[in-house]
């Protein structure tokens, strides 16, 4: 099916964007390696208990994982609450922080 398809490929990218492999992403979510590679290819579907552990664990929104709007994203809601109320100064600085962590993070892929 090709929800299952596009849920899956979402999944495989939230996982490969954590740094981690089916192994140690399967036992975070409690679900066999073997049973999360036939998600990921999208030719089994998830239930909606392994959907909430895969939110609650990696912080993407249930919205985000099942239609791929990453307006919802658990995550980057947080992370604006933190900086909502930091000087320009200080943004600029975590900014240029990530910047270089994601560079680097991608480089050593």
């Amino acid at each position: 099916m090709k929800n299952d398809i596009e849920i899956g490929n979402r999944i495989r990218t939230i996982r490969e964007g954590l740094g981690l492999n089916r192994a140690k992403f399967s036992e975070l979510i409690d679900i066999s390696e073997s049973f999360l590679t036939k998600v990921e290819l999208g030719e089994k579907s998830i239930s909606i208990n392994t959907l909430m552990t895969i939110s609650k664990c990696t912080g993407f929104s249930t919205d985000y994982i099942l239609f791929g709007d990453p307006s919802n994203n658990v995550m980057q809601k947080k992370i604006s609450r933190l900086l909502i109320n930091e000087s320009e100064n200080i943004l600029i600085l975590i900014y240029n922080i990530v910047k270089n962590i994601t560079s680097f993070y991608k480089k050593e892929k």
